[in-house]
């Protein structure tokens, strides 16, 4: 018997003592809760991460032409990262809301089974009614928040990158004024979404309150009835009013879960994404001994590019191979790497058709050189060894050389440790382009693909670079693409194109 007159358990100094003991294992639990909620979510956001780099892979470059690149750098980082806040605090406090308030329901009913049921009710209707209703109120203002996001940040993008263009023209106050337009137009969406969560919060706080009220209510009435003790009727009121912080938490789930849910579309509508070219494996080495062009017909959507295409490319030749811009001279390079499926006709290299050839196998008896030589943001020599990786200095040099941009490195400070800057900013066009044959040169490939590689060019640079193309093709074949005959003249062959056939 304690001085206040009430058996307990324990006494009042075993109370003293078991309650700091308490609060320290409630803090222990609280850190390990977080801990491992973090480990999970940070391990799960690196394999989706990995996955969806992979399925950019994959949809390189077919499906990822004409993609806004703002907005699938927001999908690759905000996006993902709100899969994290789904994993880290939304999964453990639906675990933990319903282990707690499972105790708890149990607990109450111990003491009447009506207010168990009551408590019961109290924890649905918080925890699941409410997040179903307010989801249900948001509608799609989730899906059209996160959409807003990646237009803006696509936007973003391409004014910086076109910065030199809007203050040549002065057009900075249009742009600015469209970037306001669409920032303003994002924040009302935002307003709209914080005001629905805070009437959903006020909503969920006045349903506790009616909970609280009506549990005051009965169990009050059942004490004036005899059927609880003092016990009965206090204990169990006190229990569910310190019992909703986990279902309020899942009250608060019915907004955020909207943008998560949203995310997650647009990160699942990349990884389910069908690539317009598989990764081809397991066949047999093949060498390249010639390759060869049947009845090729090619068509983006309903627009047809290519036309009943027959070329040969015979080993140790150049083939030049002109025409006007739009009539399908770089389609046909891309076809021949398989960045797209050949769905009319056949390409065939040494008599084997490209569905018939490993991937990897491919892109070794191939070097492609793009109009746009895509430079990273790393040291002229980094950029140089994407065509070779294990490429030494002196076989880097070598392929520098050979595009007529080895003196002008020299001149450089740090010359090949230069970082280049963003995109190549620190470099003119003419520099990119012979860095980009550069790395076609060190990756010595059987077969040279070459899209305009000297359309940035001076004269005297382009009779350097096509002077070692001519080299070059003792031992390789060449196809030369470009929209100026003084580009070709060291073919073997030039083929006239227009409309997409040969004429």
């Amino acid at each position: 018997m304690t001085p206040s007159g009430f058996d307990t358990v324990l006494s009042l100094r075993g109370i003293w003592i078991v309650l700091p003991l308490l609060a320290l294992f409630r803090a222990v639990l609280r850190y390990t809760e977080q801990r491992t909620n973090h480990y999970i979510a940070f391990t799960l956001l690196a394999i989706v991460r990995d996955r969806v780099f992979q399925a950019l892979r994959r949809l390189c470059p077919a499906k990822l032409e004409g993609r806004d690149k703002g907005d699938l750098i927001s999908l690759i980082t905000s996006d993902v990262e709100l899969l994290e806040v789904f994993y880290a605090h939304t999964i453990s406090p639906i675990c933990i809301a319903f282990l707690t308030e499972t105790v708890m329901v149990v607990f109450i009913w111990r003491y009447h089974w009506l207010l168990g049921i009551l408590a019961l009710c109290a924890f649905l209707c918080v925890g699941v009614l409410l997040p179903l209703v307010i989801s249900h109120r948001n509608g799609n203002l989730g899906d059209e928040l996160r959409a807003q996001a990646g237009s803006l940040a696509s936007f973003v993008l391409e004014s910086i990158r076109g910065l030199d263009e809007t203050i040549q023209y002065h057009a900075g106050e249009k742009r600015l004024r469209e970037l306001n337009d669409r920032t303003i137009a994002l924040s009302v969406r935002q307003g709209e979404l914080n005001k629905l969560t805070g009437v959903n919060m006020a909503l969920a706080n006045t349903m506790i309150l009616f909970f609280d009220a009506l549990m005051l209510l009965v169990s009050s009435t059942l004490y004036t009835r005899g059927l609880v003790g003092f016990d009965g009727f206090l204990i169990p009121l006190l229990a569910l009013m310190s019992s909703f912080g986990p279902v309020t938490a899942l009250a608060g789930l019915g907004t955020t879960l909207q943008s998560t849910v949203a995310s997650g579309a647009r990160v699942l509508s990349i990884l389910d994404e069908t690539p317009e070219t598989e990764e081809i494996t397991g066949k047999d080495q093949v060498s390249f001994h010639g390759a060869c062009v049947e009845k090729l017909s090619f068509a983006y959507d309903e627009e047809q590019i290519l036309r009943d295409l027959n070329l040969e490319f015979p080993e140790k030749r150049i083939i030049g191979i002109v025409g006007k811009s739009g009539c399908g001279k770089s389609t046909l390079l891309k076809l021949l790497m398989r960045f797209w499926r050949v769905k009319e006709g056949k390409i065939s290299i040494s008599q084997k058709g490209l569905e018939e050839i490993s991937t990897a196998n491919l892109r070794e008896m191939e070097s492609y050189m793009t109009q746009e030589t895509q430079l990273f943001k790393d040291t002229i020599a980094g950029n140089i060894r994407i065509g070779k990786l294990d490429a030494t200095q002196e076989e880097i040099e070598n392929a520098c050389r050979k595009a007529s941009i080895h003196d002008f490195i020299m001149t450089l400070p740090q010359g090949y440790e230069t970082q280049v800057g963003e995109l190549g900013e620190t470099l003119s066009g003419g520099e990119r382009q012979r860095i980009g044959l550069a790395r076609a040169f060190l990756h010595d490939a059987p077969l040279m693909l070459l899209d305009e590689p000297s359309s940035n060019l001076d004269s005297l640079n382009e009779a350097m670079i096509l002077r070692s193309l001519k080299e070059e093709a003792s031992d390789k074949t060449v196809i030369l693409v470009s929209h100026r005959k003084s580009t070709v003249r060291i073919a073997d062959e030039i083929i006239s194109m227009e409309n997409g056939r040969v004429s």
